[in-house]
């Protein structure tokens, strides 16, 4: 199927649906979803041509993130769903996530495919949070947020500090932005981040 692939474009397959069997199907082969239109009616499968990841042993962490961290506490896993919803609602790019994912992640998610990281502060609110699906050694981050400073950031550094313990060796963030950058995070041709998902992959 890679070798049909566009070599020109991010999107290598439209349609289809979001049942379990079809996202680990896609996130095993390099694949994974967002809506294409702006009514959400057509799913686009993305295999960026040049890939974001970040080195487990590449976050670049600074003495004021751990400081920082100090005025948080850090959970996984209990409360995948409204780390979804928060995503949805206050990051300008997450407006791909609608009920329909969140849904068919929570699913994932019951099914111990998918993970969530939670930061809470002193008042024992929730305050940011980042989510992946999980597969074998293999991580993909799907979106994060945070609503005080430095509370994604905390959440991706307990994420590397947990994979790393798990024995993962990919961590996928989709795309490179600068802000992931700033964070380690580096560009790694299609074909390149194919060979590394195959290893990952028991």
């Amino acid at each position: 199927m890679r070798d049909n692939w566009p070599a020109d474009d991010d999107v290598v397959a439209v349609g289809a649906d979001l049942a379990p069997d079809t996202l680990l199907y896609a996130y095993t082969h390099g694949m994974f979803p967002m809506h294409i239109d702006r009514k959400h009616e057509t799913l686009g499968w993305f295999s960026p041509l040049s890939r974001g990841v970040i080195p487990i042993d590449g976050l670049h962490v600074t003495k004021s993130m751990r400081r920082s961290a100090r005025n948080f506490n850090v959970t996984s896993d209990m409360a995948f769903t409204d780390v979804m919803r928060y995503c949805a609602m206050t990051r300008t790019d997450g407006n791909w996530i609608d009920d329909d994912f969140i849904e068919s992640y929570s699913v994932l998610h019951a099914m111990g495919h998918a993970n969530s990281v939670e930061v809470w502060n002193e008042d024992n609110q929730l305050v940011g949070g980042l989510y992946g699906v999980r597969v074998d050694r293999f991580f993909a981050g799907e979106s994060m947020f945070h609503l005080e400073t430095d509370a994604s950031k905390i959440a991706l550094m307990y994420l590397v500090d947990m994979l790393r313990a798990d024995g993962v060796v990919l961590l996928d963030t989709q795309w490179c932005t600068d802000h992931l950058a700033s964070l380690g995070c580096v560009e790694v041709p299609r074909a390149e981040y194919l060979g590394l998902l195959d290893t990952a992959l028991d």
